[in-house]
């Protein structure tokens, strides 16, 4: 005897990966629903999108709703990321945006609606207790899922998270209505970011304001065009006319507007702290060893962690990494198994 599937809710975009979440839990057998949330300010762009989420809905005869949540997001997502820019940190900003928006208060949406799943068109997996890195290695989006509710996990469907995005848009392109979908240019990382950060930061501060770079010894070695411009890590932008060697920013100073820079070696860190810890395992104890991604694209490196007070911890690498950045995220790992993870301060 067949149990009946309950009902889903799917963050819908209008692009080809939430079409086709939608399109694998009909044929699962899944009563769906679908949402489209207005979070950013570019109207043309939601009149576009709402475009393409009705053809797709109409397509697959389900309802479908529009959420404005504009305000929520300009409080807890673009404003923060103002802010901790002009912080001189890097900021991670769907990582607040899945904490409080797609997996927040969209899941308070799909409660309204009777839905006890959500689903999106993330590539990862999830078992009901925990989520894992999706099939996928290039497209692979459990690190910026760290920061979750626990609660919610049981709840939510992945169904992307076994496909690689070849295979959906080979899939998408079979089906008329929606082949336009897996030819049109993929959503920005950050989608209030049209073409640079600089550009969003420019309308709210003031960026360009030429500074000191300074050695590791506190000598000045060269001048930058404004803290702002720069990350942890990188080599260009800024002028040292007598260095003979690379040299990285190590550290931004913003209430001086300065730069410190050093070889790749001195900027190599083998021990960090995060705040606002958030852990899926049901009892971590005070410590606890996993592997640790420090970046989205980094590879994960073999750490132990110590638990502190106030949702802190330290992290022990087993080895030095590369360019660790104040306001990235520091997501744990156990294999493939996401464990939560915190912010890097």
């Amino acid at each position: 005897m067949n149990v009946p599937r309950k009902k889903v809710l799917v963050a819908m975009s209008g692009g080809v990966d939430s079409s086709m979440t939608t399109k694998l839990l009909l044929e699962q057998g899944y009563p769906v629903e679908g949402c489209y949330m207005k979070l950013h300010g570019n109207e043309q762009m939601h009149e576009q999108n709402i475009a393409r989420v009705e053809r797709v809905a109409r397509y697959f005869n389900i309802p479908w709703h529009v959420l404005d949540r504009q305000d929520l997001f300009h409080q807890s997502v673009y404003q923060p990321f103002i802010d901790i820019y002009s912080q001189g940190q890097t900021p991670n900003p769907c990582t607040f945006c899945n904490r409080l928006i797609k997996f927040g208060t969209l899941f308070e949406f799909a409660r309204e609606l009777d839905c006890h799943h959500l689903a999106t068109g993330h590539y990862v997996k999830c078992d009901g207790q925990y989520i894992y890195q999706g099939d996928d290695p290039g497209k692979d989006q459990s690190y910026f899922l760290f920061n979750i509710e626990p609660h919610i996990i049981p709840h939510l469907l992945f169904p992307l998270g076994s496909w690689r995005k070849s295979d959906v848009k080979a899939m998408a392109a079979d089906i008329p209505l929606l082949a336009s979908l897996a030819t049109q240019k993929e959503s920005s990382e950050i989608c209030f970011v049209e073409d640079s950060y600089i550009d969003v930061l420019r309308e709210h501060l003031q960026v360009d304001q030429p500074g000191k770079v300074l050695d590791t010894g506190g000598n000045v070695v060269g001048s930058h065009r404004g803290y702002m411009h720069y990350t942890v890590g990188q080599r260009k932008g800024f002028d040292v006319p007598l260095s003979h060697t690379a040299l990285y920013v190590k550290q931004i100073l913003p209430k001086t507007n300065e730069l410190v820079v050093g070889t790749r070696e001195e900027i190599n860190l083998q021990r960090f702290a995060v705040r606002d810890l958030n852990l899926f395992l049901p009892d971590p104890g005070q410590e606890f060893t996993c592997e640790v991604k420090v970046r989205y694209r980094n590879p994960k490196a073999p750490a132990r962690v110590l638990l502190g007070a106030g949702g802190s911890a330290t992290i022990e690498l087993e080895r030095p990494e590369y360019a660790i950045a104040p306001g990235q995220a520091a997501a744990f790992y156990e294999g493939t198994r996401l464990l939560g993870g915190g912010y890097i301060v």
